[in-house]
């Protein structure tokens, strides 16, 4: 079952890349679309039987490379994180695939299209599947060169060749950080094998390396390479520059990449990664910064953004970073939680968004869209229920709502609780995550009533043929249901009362994890007393890199601990294990700050209608007076142009340097054009003896009998 899970979507890209002439564009089709199904509904089977089932194992299928030390197997690893994955990829997957029969209907190279699809899925299983850095490496690769070909599908625009080439190069800066970090661990570990790895690792806590001349602890050193290839994979600021320039591929390429697959592989990678993460606290500090301030960078250039798909990719830009300042605090478990229900409300955004373009003739700006939710009624309510499970609308005392409230809120409301615990920037991620919330709320309401409702802006012949495509509507309906549910369904395995038995030791089950209260309170009063022994030391241990605390609480049958953070530490929460008698939960958050997220969230939906249906002609006469501060959004705060400056114009100016001077005036000059010039020359002088009258060579031949007789009289002279 695993093989075809990971190897079906392979052999479907090589049937219908390499003989989409022999078996036509709808065969190609059927059969890429019906192997990533096929593997989507065995990857819910695998989730049920890995990480419900604890049936975790690890495939070996074939060695792989075998240099001295440096010997490996390609292999399947199945726990529960992979398992998550597994369902996370191969659904969104499977949808786009059938989405994209209908989107793609009138393209000359669907087959080719298909086939970059299908490749794109194979190589981000391979990576989610992998039991070692180098295969999870030639998974990093493979996504990126997928995303090459996806981006830039339409070849003939000069707009998607250069966002593709633009990914390409991005991506390669990160990827250069993943490699070092990748060759550091073999330095120090020996191996890439992550079990290997995270065994050996309690044994490098103080191990020193040099890089560049200069000393670093090991494990602060490898975590920081390995989040800068996530940085770039994952489209963290400074490299976020590809992902908004992505939306020139075909949109379902838009939602597979920003739903299921490139984005989520950064994530993943720190999540894989943890023990190495958590034993590297100035790294996690500087992954929370990152994180948080992303959230509230995309956020805010999501505010001026015209073209429907950009704003949705800049609401993906600032999702991510909520899920890596989760993982900086050191709550993998709830950056996982809204990775999972992100795939499904992402998704569907995207797909939503493309019904639209679809229905009014590819048109992607919104300021010529409006009131067309009659035309597009199915699609208007999908991209209803898609907003509200992104803008994390719930009831919070009541625990109710879409599929983002559970788990963004999760993540602000642990982001304080990590704050007063002191680690840093725990608070400035909590109030980033509030206010990041309420600009979500406002673009994303924004794109629905300048989207949907209003006077239509657009030419009327388009409005005229406006319709839906009922295969585009099936996906959406699918996706809709995670979007709902996702969230209440899967809260307590993944950050609730079932957590720590449904992660195993694939991940932290967090210090949200909730259990009965007889066991909290046992494994408080014993984290308790191994604090009060190890306070001061380092982590220890025999393989567990949480900690002797964690280790407590494994004996009561808890991997990781609902009282202690993830860097081995007693979870001070400030509830006591004696104020919570009858109590079946153990760590809560103050009230307000449960209704901050809401309370954020309700203030950026009134300023939409204030602004969009209220006020509707504002927002124009706003953008046409086009202050600093909507030229500095609307520009994305110039990092393009910074960027441009910086590195553009000047590798452009030193290849022009390198080229036109060193290259064709120095080395051409005095090279092979110096010397090919010269012969030239002298050639051309030298035919002109070769008149072909006999005097002109009579001639010649008397010149030289004299100058012979001279050189023989002067020689005979001088003796």
């Amino acid at each position: 079952m695993a093989y075809v899970i990971v190897f079906g979507p392979l052999l479907a890209a090589i049937i219908a890349g390499v003989f989409q002439k022999q078996i036509g564009d709808r065969v190609a089709q059927s059969i890429t679309t019906g192997l990533v199904v096929l593997s989507a509904l065995l990857s819910i089977v695998m989730f049920f039987d890995v990480a419900l089932g604890g049936n975790e194992r690890t495939i070996e299928l074939a060695r792989w490379m075998a240099v001295g030390a440096f010997e490996f197997s390609w292999a399947i690893k199945l726990d529960t994180l992979s398992s998550v994955m597994l369902v996370v990829i191969t659904s969104v997957s499977a949808l786009v695939h059938i989405y994209s029969w209908g989107y793609m209907a009138e393209d000359p190279h669907r087959a080719r299209f298909f086939s970059y699809l299908s490749l794109f899925t194979f190589a981000m299983l391979s990576l989610v599947t992998a039991d070692n850095l180098l295969q999870m490496f030639f998974g990093w690769e493979g996504v990126g060169l997928a995303s090459y070909l996806l981006i830039g599908f339409w070849y003939k625009k000069p707009s998607a060749n250069n966002a593709a080439i633009k990914a390409f190069v991005t991506n390669r800066v990160g990827d250069f950080g993943l490699a070092l970090g990748v060759m550091a661990i073999f330095t120090i570990f020996g191996t890439i094998r992550f079990d290997e790895i995270f065994a050996a690792i309690p044994a490098h806590q103080d191990t020193i390396l040099t890089f560049f001349g200069m000393n670093f602890n090991a494990l602060e050193l490898i975590a920081f390479l390995l989040f800068i290839g996530a940085m770039g994979k994952s489209a963290q600021f400074f490299l976020h520059v590809w992902l908004p320039d992505a939306m020139e591929g075909p949109t379902p390429v838009s939602a597979l990449i920003h739903a299921a697959t490139m984005v989520t592989a950064g994530v993943f990678l720190v999540c894989r990664m943890h023990p190495v993460f958590e034993l590297a606290p100035n790294t996690s500090a500087f992954i929370t910064f990152i994180g948080a301030f992303t959230a509230l960078f995309a956020a805010t250039v999501g505010l001026a953004q015209n073209d429907i798909k950009r704003v949705i990719a800049y609401s993906t830009c600032s999702q991510l970073g909520y899920m890596f300042f989760a993982a900086g605090l050191g709550l993998y478990s709830a950056s996982m939680f809204h990775l999972f229900t992100h795939a499904f409300f992402k998704a569907l955004l995207f797909l939503g968004a493309g019904s639209v373009i679809h229905a009014l003739h590819h048109e992607q700006d919104m300021r010529n869209m409006g009131g067309i939710f009659r035309m597009v009624p199915v699609t208007w309510v999908m991209m209803l229920i898609g907003t509200l499970a992104l803008t994390g609308v719930g009831i919070p005392m009541l625990g109710l709502g879409f599929a983002g409230f559970y788990s963004k809120d999760m993540i602000i409301e642990e982001a304080f609780m990590m704050g007063q615990e002191g680690l840093p920037f725990g608070m400035m991620a909590f109030w980033i995550g509030v206010i990041a919330a309420g600009l979500t709320s406002f673009y994303s309401w924004r794109l629905v009533f300048f989207t949907f409702h209003g006077k239509y802006r657009g030419d009327k012949h388009t409005l005229d043929h406006a319709h839906e495509t009922p295969i585009l509507l099936f996906p959406l309906l699918v996706l809709a249901v995670g979007a709902v549910f996702a969230g209440a369904v899967f809260k307590d395995h993944f950050v609730g009362k079932h957590a720590f038995d449904f992660w195993g030791d694939s991940l932290p089950a967090g210090p949200y994890a909730e259990g009965n209260y007889p066991e909290y309170k046992a494994a408080y009063e014993t984290a308790q007393g191994v604090g009060a022994q190890s306070q001061g030391e380092s982590h220890d241990g025999a393989g567990d890199t949480h900690g002797e605390v964690a280790q407590a609480e494994a004996s009561h049958g808890d991997d990781h601990g609902a009282v202690t953070d993830t860097h081995g530490g007693v979870h001070g929460d400030e509830h006591s294990a004696e104020a919570h008698e009858g109590d079946h939960h153990g760590h809560h958050p103050p009230v307000w700050v449960l209704w901050m997220p809401f309370g954020a969230t309700l203030f950026g939906f009134v300023l939409a209608i204030y602004f969009y249906v209220i006020k509707e002609g504002l927002p124009a006469r706003i953008a046409e007076k086009s202050g600093p501060l909507h030229a500095f959004l609307s520009n994305k705060w110039y990092v393009d142009e910074i960027y441009d400056f910086l590195f553009v114009r000047s590798v452009r100016g030193l290849g022009d340097l390198l080229w036109k001077v060193g290259d064709q005036r120095i080395i051409d000059g005095f090279g092979p054009n110096g010397v090919a010039a010269t012969v030239l020359a002298s050639a051309r002088r030298l035919a002109r003896l070769q008149s072909g009258y006999l005097y002109h060579y009579a001639f010649v031949m008397l010149i030289g009998v004299l100058g012979l007789t001279l050189w023989f009289v002067a020689g005979t002279g001088a003796h």
